[in-house]
């Protein structure tokens, strides 16, 4: 009579085994589901047609306020608003669903971190830094950005453009100060 109930509860655990490691395997399948929907919810669309859409307008003024003289233009992916807000020219850029993935504003090289600084103009002491932008992620959208025709992930980040001769390098500089390599391009 032992021998039967040792071997059902032998048997009773095996079963629960394999159902527990089967669980942890759809789970993990699950995971990497969301993970390529996410992936996938981040790739870039783009717009259809050459008007800026009315809802990014509607949607610019909630985000930004009743602004005046926006000048509107769609590119490949983004309908890109340019305008002037306490007196500093910022480009916004809303998504195919009018939402906001990030604005762009120019900066100076003083405002990059003392690090970022030291390094570019130790590391790149023969290029002329020509100019300095900073990418302003919108949080609540995960839709990657698009500048200088590289995707790019979306945080905050400053690009530095640099030229000498016959080349020109864009550097992107984490908040944090972290300097590399974005992209060469030819004067």
């Amino acid at each position: 009579m032992k021998k039967i109930i040792v071997f059902a509860a032998a048997t009773l655990l095996a079963i629960t085994g394999i159902q527990a490691q089967q669980e942890t395997a759809v789970r993990k399948d699950i995971k990497e589901l969301k993970k390529e929907k996410k992936a996938d919810e981040k790739q870039l669309r783009k717009l259809e047609g050459n008007d800026v859409s009315v809802q990014s307008k509607t949607q610019f003024n909630i985000d930004f306020g009743n602004i005046p003289n926006v000048k509107w233009k769609r590119n490949g992916y983004f309908d890109e608003a340019v305008f002037t807000q306490h007196g500093v020219t910022k480009k916004a850029f809303y998504d195919f669903n009018s939402q906001l993935v990030g604005t762009v504003m120019p900066r100076q090289f003083s405002d990059l971190p003392a690090s970022a600084q030291k390094h570019i103009t130790t590391k790149y002491s023969d290029y002329k830094i020509d100019r300095v932008i900073m990418y302003d992620d919108n949080e609540f959208n995960d839709m990657d950005m698009y500048l200088y025709g590289i995707q790019f992930n979306d945080e905050d980040n400053y690009f530095v453009e640099l030229s000498k001769a016959d080349a020109r390098l864009i550097l992107m500089v984490k908040m944090d100060g972290d300097v590399s390599y974005f992209k060469e391009m030819k004067n």
